[in-house]
């Protein structure tokens, strides 16, 4: 790009990498937490007999109220402090825009997922960070001393953390809502498999932000549906951002019916997972070289004696693609993969078995 057009971007866009997946194409997929099984197809079949009958030429509703509805009878919180949003990536970068600007700061805990930091440096926020202990635990003590400093416009506390699969303890957690004046907003995308929620926590905070995701255990990333519970007040602002009809009527509708099928159609791959992610991190565990970290979520991070990247071409070329993480933050040995069916899980076993040392 020649300087003269260069100069029309921010220069903390330009220094930035845009966010990007490795563009491989494998029968295994377990390098982006999806949930491995397809959506039933009870789900599928109910949205297209209900969408049938929308008028596709028309808007869909200005507000998605019906759903907003629905999520808030599903998640047992109140019908106005509810977004419905195209995937929980664009309510996150909904609040940040209300935010975030020359001046503000949002604190992060590293390692966590990068667009926190991506989408507040674009809006000319400044991004302070604390690590987490060595054991991949929240440093509470770290994260409120840096509220009590510094005072961050908000503080985003990812929990289950991505990559790392760490819950925050909700004791720990009341800590920093006391401490901070700010939005503490906490990523819940994989609460599901920890079968752990702070919404409890929305009724004794105002400055609580809780955000969630249909991609995950709801098995419709292809979908893009996400929400966010918080305090009415807040919801009233952060709805400012958002691009009018954000949310499509097609994803409205399956959304909805996901919600009524829940307990019924996909709870039950939830267990699943449950099951499956003890039983790779018992079959890791058991390999030289390899030691898997305890994870809440539906994926798990693994330290390697081999480099991750090692690792990540020897599984590619057997048909399976994992997440290197090694470029993040604490995370130079570690590869992370998702929770797949049996036999993803047995293949990719395999692949790390020739590997053992």
């Amino acid at each position: 790009m020649r300087d003269d057009l260069k100069s029309v971007f921010k220069s903390e866009v330009t220094a930035l990498r845009a966010y990007s997946l490795e563009p491989h194409e494998t029968s295994i997929k377990i390098n982006q937490n999806e949930n491995p099984w397809e959506t039933p197809k009870q789900i599928k079949d109910e949205t297209l007999r209900q969408f049938e009958n929308y008028k596709w030429s028309r808007y869909p509703p200005f507000i998605s109220s019906d759903l907003e509805g629905r999520l808030a009878q599903f998640a047992g919180w109140t019908p106005d402090g509810v977004l419905a949003g195209n995937g929980s990536n664009e309510l996150i970068q909904a609040l940040l825009m209300v935010t975030m600007s020359a001046g503000k700061s949002v604190l992060i805990s590293e390692p966590t997922f990068t667009l926190y930091r991506q989408i507040a440096t674009i809006l000319g926020g400044e991004v302070q960070s604390v690590r987490m202990t060595t054991d991949f635990r929240f440093d509470t003590e770290a994260i409120v001393d840096r509220i009590k400093r510094d005072d961050p416009q908000v503080v985003i506390v990812c929990s289950p953390n991505n990559p790392t699969g760490t819950r925050i303890p909700d004791s720990d957690l009341r800590r920093i809502l006391d401490a901070a004046s700010g939005l503490v907003v906490v990523d819940e995308a994989y609460h599901e498999f920890s079968e752990q929620t702070v919404v409890p926590l929305l009724r004794d905070f105002d400055n609580l932000v809780v955000l969630r995701t249909f991609s995950k255990a709801m098995a419709l990333a292809a979908l893009r549906v996400g929400y966010l519970l918080s305090a009415p007040d807040c919801v009233v602002e952060i709805r400012k951002a958002l691009l009018p009809y954000n949310l499509n009527l097609f994803s409205q509708t399956a959304a909805r019916v996901a919600l009524d099928s829940y307990a019924t159609e996909l709870r039950p791959l939830v267990n699943n997972i449950l099951s499956e992610r003890q039983r790779v991190f018992n079959e890791i565990d058991q390999l030289n070289g390899f030691y898997p970290v305890v994870s809440t979520a539906n994926f798990m991070i693994v330290r390697s004696e081999l480099d991750p990247r090692v690792v990540f071409e020897h599984l590619l070329s057997r048909d399976i693609l994992i997440r290197d993480v090694s470029r993040y933050p604490m995370l130079e040995k570690y590869f992370r993969i998702s929770v797949g069916t049996p036999m993803e899980n047995d293949l990719l076993l395999q692949g790390l078995r020739e590997l053992a040392s």
